[in-house]
């Protein structure tokens, strides 16, 4: 039995879809159809109720999928315990939101790359909804977020929080510590409406009993610097994100009496028996998070100054 034609009826299965699978798997959709076509053929079953017009196993099908999750499980602990690994460059695609990717992201991946030389890379940076939505239909392998999502193949692991501050123009801002109504009167700019660190920055208004300032939502992390740079403005960044930007550019961490929310991230893959790319490299995202996390909490105190 071809066993990559076991793990295209797998994911069909999985995902719902052929063509979600054939994306998964980076196939066409007919070869896709060719593989589960040929499975049958030599199962001498139908798998797949090609009369509905949704998506649809046989009862046959349901059986085989749960067969063919512990053949896939089968062939990963096989290659884990006799030393083989698939042939070809571990193909890793990753989506991430902008505060891991300019934070501690490059660091992890250069380990990556010097633990797996001939990994090849996909890097997709966007909102959390959207990558919650493509890790769900099996466009992502492993995506690094602030939300977890509803889909039961989806399996999730809390990281280190990063902590979020005040972002302020040298020029403008001192190292003293500031009350949060001074900083509320001028613009307020924090990551898109309904993001947790938006949200967050409302929930610390209003518990203030402060008049609701000017409160800009913006989605790029990029956007939000240029615009404090350009004397627009207090940001509510990510604490490690900035500390290399406050070397380079006119900017400040300002310390308040009030502590904005730390941002929490999670990381998601989709829990797949035939293919441990996620896994195999998730525990060490987890330690060099945290251990990123803990360094820069060390040095906390001269960013400030």
């Amino acid at each position: 039995m071809n066993l990559r034609f076991v793990e295209a009826f797998h994911w069909a299965a999985s995902l719902k879809s052929i063509t979600r699978a054939a994306e998964k798997l980076h196939i066409t959709q007919s070869t896709m159809s060719s593989r589960i076509a040929s499975l049958e053929e030599e199962l001498g079953v139908v798998l797949l109720d090609r009369r509905a017009k949704q998506f649809r196993l046989t009862a046959s099908g349901q059986r085989f999928q749960l067969l063919a999750v512990k053949l896939l499980s089968l062939q990963s602990q096989i290659r884990q315990e006799l030393g083989g690994s698939p042939a070809g460059p571990m193909a890793l695609r990753i989506g991430s939101i902008e505060s891991v990717v300019h934070s501690w992201l490059p660091g992890w991946l250069k380990e990556i790359r010097s633990r797996y030389p001939d990994f090849a890379l996909e890097l997709t940076v966007e909102t959390s909804p959207v990558l919650m939505e493509q890790i769900g239909r099996g466009a992502q392998d492993l995506v690094f977020t602030s939300i977890v999502g509803s889909d039961t193949a989806v399996r999730s692991r809390i990281m280190a929080s990063m902590e979020m501050v005040f972002v302020g123009h040298r020029d403008t801002h001192g190292t003293r510590r500031y009350r949060l109504e001074e900083l509320a009167a001028d613009d307020l700019i924090t990551f898109q409406r309904g993001s947790q660190p938006h949200q967050g920055l409302l929930q610390l208004l209003q518990e203030s009993g402060l008049p609701m300032p000017r409160v800009h939502a913006i989605s790029s992390i990029s956007a939000m610097v240029q615009l404090v740079e350009g004397g627009f403005g207090v940001a509510t960044l990510p604490k490690l994100a900035m500390r290399e930007l406050t070397r380079r550019l006119p900017l400040r961490i300002l310390r308040c009496e009030e502590t904005l929310p730390p941002l929490q991230i999670h990381a998601s893959y989709r829990e797949e028996p035939g293919s441990s790319v996620a896994e195999l490299v998730l525990d060490s995202a987890l330690e060099h998070a945290r251990r990123t996390q803990g360094k820069r909490r060390g040095a906390s105190t001269a960013d400030e100054d």
